[in-house]
């Protein structure tokens, strides 16, 4: 038996006005989406090329990163500091835990809660990776002077 057809998407209706000069001088390659994308390729690989001892994906930095800066906090709120969704924060702190580079436990106060918290082998990786992790960034923002990356720092830090 053949299952049904999912029905595809209507497409928005055109504006009623077309900008013809808008779109000759579109240009992808001038726009912030595409721009932002590039920069976080360039990262990631540089991240990946600088970090690759550690098997540790950019996600998962962020929340060792954060755990040790603020020791024991609830899976929720890990997830919430380091912009993901509860379900990927889930599948994360799984992966850390397998690895013995976090531990969850209950909170005292409130059964509810999964706190995570750094194991001894964690303190050791993260602080290990925080010591290579100047050089990502000087890396990454090498083709700029150092005025440029400041201010890109900065302005990237006001969109997000």
């Amino acid at each position: 038996m053949n299952a049904p057809r999912a029905t595809p998407a209507p497409l928005p209706d055109p504006e009623p006005e077309v900008d013809a000069e808008a779109i000759r001088t579109y240009r992808v390659e001038d726009q912030i989406g595409y721009l932002v994308r590039r920069a976080h390729q360039r990262a990631s690989s540089i991240f990946e090329a600088v970090m690759r001892d550690f098997s540790v994906t950019p996600v998962q930095f962020a929340v060792l990163c954060k755990l040790h800066d603020l020791g024991p906090t609830s899976q929720n709120q890990v997830g919430r500091l380091v912009g993901v969704d509860p379900a990927t924060m889930f599948g994360v702190a799984r992966r850390l835990t397998s690895r013995g580079l976090i531990r969850p436990t209950a909170d005292d106060t409130d059964a509810r809660l999964v706190l995570l918290a750094l194991t001894d082998i964690g303190f050791g990786v993260i602080e290990a990776m925080k010591n290579r992790g100047p050089e990502v960034t000087a890396r990454t923002l090498a083709p700029l002077t150092p005025a440029e990356a400041d201010m890109l720092v900065r302005l990237i830090g006001r969109l997000g």
